[in-house]
C-alpha cells in the first residue's frame, strides 16, 4: 500500500508513519497540500493520504474532488482537539486518527479505508483449478481477461495475478470503467496536458502512466465506449498513449488485466464491443465459478467472515449451527460472494446464544417451490453435503442419466433459458448441452425454451 503524508512529519505524526511502515506500507511525505496534489497528478499515486489537521483539509478534499483524483483522505490530529476532528470531517476526511497514535487503530484505519485484505479463500477444487491456472500464467506479459458474475471476486483474482507476477514490486492499478463517466475516462487513462479543458489547472498523469513497470486493471471493461475502446486499442497495439490535449505520445509499460460480468463474445456479436480489442485482451481467460458452482467454498468463506466481523464488532465468534449451515449451503446465492459477506456480517450483529442460528440468517429472494431456481439449489444442497460427508447417499436409487438430465434442466431454467449460462455453470460446451436438449426433446421431457433476456439470468 502507497501512503502519502501530508504535513510537518514531527513528533507524533512521525511516529504514525513508522507505524503505517511496519505495517507494510510505502511511505512519502510533502509539507502542504500544494506540494501533495503535485506527487498526485504526477503519476506517483497514492492507495491513502494522512493530513496533518492543522493543515488545510478542505483544500486538499475539494481539490481531489475538482481533478477527479479518487483516493480516500485521512486526518490526524491531537487526541484532546475535538474541534479538529470536527472540521476534519466535516471537510471529507473519511477517518480521524487521534496522537500518539495507536499502532491497532492505525492498522484498522488503513484495513478499513484501502481494504487491504486480498486473500482468496477456497476449498472447493473448482476454484482450486481457476486459481492454479492463475499462477501458471501470472509470470507472462500477457493480457488476462476475468469474467464472472458480480460479487465473485475478480479484482481479487487481478491483485493475485499482480502479486504472483514479475511486476509484484510496482504499482497495481484499478480503474472501474463503470463507474467514471464516459467524457471523463479518456482523461482518467491518459491522463492530461494543463488548459485541456474545463477543469484542467494543471498537467496530470493518467493510469497508464501511473501504472508503469506494474500492473492496470480495467475493471468491467464491457462498459466502455466503443470510441475510446478504439483509442485502448492502439495504447496496448503501440504500447504509447496521448495525453488529452498533447502534441506528442508518450511510453508506456503495463500488464493489462480487465473483468467483465457479460459474455463479451456475445456484446462483439451485438457490435457494442470491438473484436480486435476483445482479442487483444483475452489472451488468457479466467472464468471464475459463481457460489453455486463452488458449494465447498460457502462454510470456508462463512467462517472466513464470522472471524473477520467478530473482531470488527468486538463480539464474541460464535460457530453455524447445523441448521444455519443447511440453509447457507441451500441458497442460490445470485450475489455471490458479496451477498455471503453481507449476509454473515447481519448473523453475527443479530445472533444470541452460543451458536449462530437459522434465525440469525436473513436471506434475500430464498428460494421457494414454485422459484425455478430452487431444483437447482436443492441439488447443489445435496451434492455438497453428499461431498462434506463423503457419501452420496442422497442420490442412491436413481441412475446417472437421470442425475444429469435433472442437473441440465433445473441449470437451464435457473439461468432463463439463457444456452450460454447454462453450459458455462454446467463446464460443458454449448454443442454438447444443445445434443442434451435436442435427445431430451426426443425422449419427451419438457425443455426450457431459449431466453432472450440474457443481463436477467441472474
Amino acid at each position: 500500500m502507497q501512503l502519502l503524508i501530508i504535513g510537518a512529519l514531527e513528533g507524533q505524526v512521525g511516529a504514525a508513519s513508522q507505524i503505517a511502515m511496519a505495517r507494510g506500507a510505502k511511505v512519502s511525505h510533502v509539507d502542504s497540500v500544494p506540494a501533495g496534489l503535485e506527487v498526485l497528478r504526477s503519476g506517483q499515486g497514492a492507495d491513502l493520504v494522512m493530513i496533518d489537521a492543522k493543515s488545510d483539509v478542505k483544500l486538499l478534499v475539494d481539490s481531489l474532488l475538482s481533478e477527479r483524483i479518487h483516493v480516500p483522505v485521512v486526518a490526524c490530529g491531537v487526541a484532546a482537539d475535538t474541534g479538529a476532528a470536527v472540521r476534519a470531517i466535516r471537510s471529507g476526511a473519511k477517518e480521524y486518527i487521534p496522537l500518539p497514535p495507536d499502532a491497532e487503530l492505525i492498522a484498522a484505519v488503513i484495513a478499513a479505508v484501502t481494504e487491504e485484505s486480498h486473500s482468496i479463500i477456497f476449498r472447493d477444487p473448482v476454484m482450486g483449478n481457476v486459481l492454479r491456472m492463475a499462477e501458471q500464467v501470472a509470470p507472462s506479459d500477457a493480457s488476462i481477461m476475468i469474467s464472472g458474475e458480480s460479487g465473485t471476486g475478480k479484482e481479487l483474482m487481478a491483485r493475485f495475478v499482480h502479486r504472483k507476477s514479475r511486476r509484484a514490486g510496482k504499482r497495481f492499478v484499478a480503474v472501474n470503467c463503470a463507474a467514471i463517466p464516459e467524457n471523463l475516462l479518456e482523461s482518467e487513462l491518459f491522463g492530461h496536458e494543463k488548459g485541456a479543458f474545463t477543469g484542467a489547472v494543471a498537467r496530470r498523469l493518467g493510469k497508464f502512466e501511473e501504472a508503469t513497470g506494474g500492473t492496470l486493471l480495467l475493471d468491467e471493461i464491457s462498459e466502455m465506449d466503443p470510441r475510446l475502446q478504439a483509442k485502448l486499442l492502439r495504447a496496448l497495439q503501440e504500447r504509447e498513449i496521448d495525453r488529452v490535449g498533447g502534441n506528442a505520445p508518450v511510453k508506456v509499460d503495463v500488464r493489462i488485466i480487465a473483468t467483465t460480468n457479460r459474455n463479451l463474445e456475445d456484446e462483439v456479436r451485438k457490435g457494442t464491443f470491438r473484436e480486435d480489442l476483445f482479442f487483444r485482451l483475452n489472451v488468457v481467460n479466467l472464468r471464475l465459478p459463481s457460489l453455486r458452482e463452488r458449494p465447498l467454498d460457502i462454510e470456508a468463506l462463512a467462517g472466513h467472515f464470522i472471524k473477520k466481523y467478530s473482531e470488527l464488532n468486538g463480539l464474541p465468534e460464535r460457530p453455524l449451527s447445523d441448521a444455519a449451515r443447511r440453509m447457507l449451503i441451500g441458497h442460490i446465492w445470485r450475489g455471490n460472494v458479496r451477498e455471503l459477506e453481507n449476509t454473515m456480517h447481519r448473523a453475527i450483529l443479530l445472533a444470541s446464544g452460543k451458536e449462530i442460528g437459522p434465525e440469525a440468517i436473513m436471506l434475500s429472494n430464498s428460494p421457494t417451490s414454485s422459484d425455478p431456481g430452487s431444483s437447482l439449489a436443492a441439488t447443489a444442497a445435496v451434492a455438497a453435503q453428499a461431498a462434506i460427508q463423503g457419501s452420496t447417499q442422497a442420490l442412491v436409487g436413481r441412475t446417472m442419466a437421470d442425475v444429469e438430465r435433472d442437473l441440465i434442466i433445473d441449470t437451464l431454467q435457473h439461468c432463463l433459458g439463457n444456452r450460454t449460462h447454462a453450459a458455462n455453470i454446467l463446464g460443458i460446451s454449448i454443442r454438447t448441452l444443445r445434443n442434451k436438449l435436442r435427445q431430451y426433446l426426443d425422449e419427451g421431457f419438457a425443455v426450457p425454451p431459449p431466453g432472450d433476456a440474457e443481463r436477467t439470468a441472474f
